[in-house]
């Protein structure tokens, strides 16, 4: 296969010197400067919706997170040994995490290669310890919502 030695002629031309080359483009391939202006005034009004968008995005979700929060403190309150035994099996569970976590890399580790190489043995893998991994997880973190001791308004 033979290269074609032909340059490719550029799409467009940027000047960085000084003076200005303006006058070497033709007004056909350039915007003039009130388009340009129209075009940026257009951008800024594009990203400041962004910006309000957001802005209500972040609200909301402080919202929901602070109703969240004020409705965990109420049940704490009202069901005050409870929290304290979900903190303790929070704890209990935390260690059982732990030692599982430490049989998975285990398994990992010592079945890296056949984890790489065979579609297989990852399912197996995957079907073994993802949806004890996965509920295990969610569990804890429940009972650690719950056993959490209620936030300051400094907190906050």
């Amino acid at each position: 296969m033979t290269q074609n030695p032909q340059p490719i002629p550029p799409v467009f031309h940027i000047d960085v010197s000084a003076t200005s080359a303006r006058s070497s483009v033709p007004a056909s391939q350039g915007l003039d400067s009130g388009e340009t202006v129209h075009l940026l005034r257009q951008v800024v009004a594009g990203q400041e919706r962004q910006n309000k968008l957001l802005e209500e995005l972040v609200q909301m979700m402080t919202a929901v997170q602070r109703q969240r929060a004020t409705e965990l403190g109420q049940w704490r309150q009202a069901n005050p040994g409870l929290a304290r035994e979900c903190r303790t099996a929070a704890q209990a569970l935390s260690e059982v995490q732990t030692q599982f976590l430490r049989n998975l890399t285990e398994e990992v580790n010592e079945n890296a290669e056949a984890l790489q190489d065979g579609d297989f043995m990852l399912t197996e893998f995957v079907d073994r310890f993802g949806p004890r991994l996965a509920h295990l997880n969610g569990v804890l973190q429940m009972l650690t919502q719950l056993s959490n001791p209620t936030p300051t308004n400094s907190a906050q």
